[in-house]
């Protein structure tokens, strides 16, 4: 299923950037990244709750903001793109 994660981290003190950082790093091992503060992620629901959890750890609840979007298995048709930043295949082969 495609799982997309938001977040807005509140970063006026140095252990709010400290936040921000550690959520975008737990989020990229997770999905791709396609804005500063938005992963497209395909997983499926054991994998979800545990991203949820890890993420959950990290943020400040009473400063920051957590938001997933559940596209499920046909979000092909859900979206739509335009502009720069290509995306890649999220379920092709992955190179490194």
């Amino acid at each position: 299923m495609m799982v997309l994660i938001t977040y807005d981290v509140n970063t006026e003190t140095a252990a709010g950037k400290k936040r921000l950082a550690k959520m975008a790093k737990k989020c990229t091992n997770y999905g791709q990244r396609v804005q500063n503060s938005v992963f497209e992620c395909v997983i499926d629901p054991a994998l979800f709750k545990q991203v949820q959890e890890q993420l959950e750890k990290i943020m400040d609840k009473d400063h920051d903001s957590l938001r997933f979007y559940f596209l499920g298995d046909d979000w092909k048709t859900r979206v739509y793109h335009v502009g720069a930043k290509k995306s890649m295949d999220l379920e092709g082969t992955l190179i490194l």
